[in-house]
């Protein structure tokens, strides 16, 4: 069974017992957290897609990690004109633990 989130503006494939990283979400460490934005579940032959979105439908996880992702550089450049900037950014995440799909 799987089924597909949206949050954070991204979409994301989830089955029970999967780790991914979002964008930032509120709380702590070990809170648990609904996801209400579930645009289809497939358990086995059975799909349901939404228009665009399942009603009662959830998917249930757990925060496993609050961070910052790796820092990318942005440099700009304008030639001939002795115009450059260099930037960095690190990106804020959440880790979580999908532990169940309800449908």
């Amino acid at each position: 069974m799987y089924a597909i989130i949206r949050t954070g503006g991204k979409q994301y494939q989830v089955a029970a017992g999967d780790t991914l990283r979002v964008e930032k979400l509120r709380g702590e460490i070990g809170d648990t957290i609904e996801i209400n934005d579930v645009l289809l579940v497939a358990d086995g032959e059975a799909v349901k897609v939404g228009q665009p979105l399942i009603d009662g439908a959830k998917v249930i996880a757990k925060i496993a990690d609050q961070g910052k992702a790796k820092k990318i550089l942005v440099f700009k450049k304008k030639k001939r004109k002795g115009y450059q900037v260099k930037n960095g950014h690190r990106q804020q995440f959440t880790a979580l633990t999908i532990e169940e799909i309800a449908a």
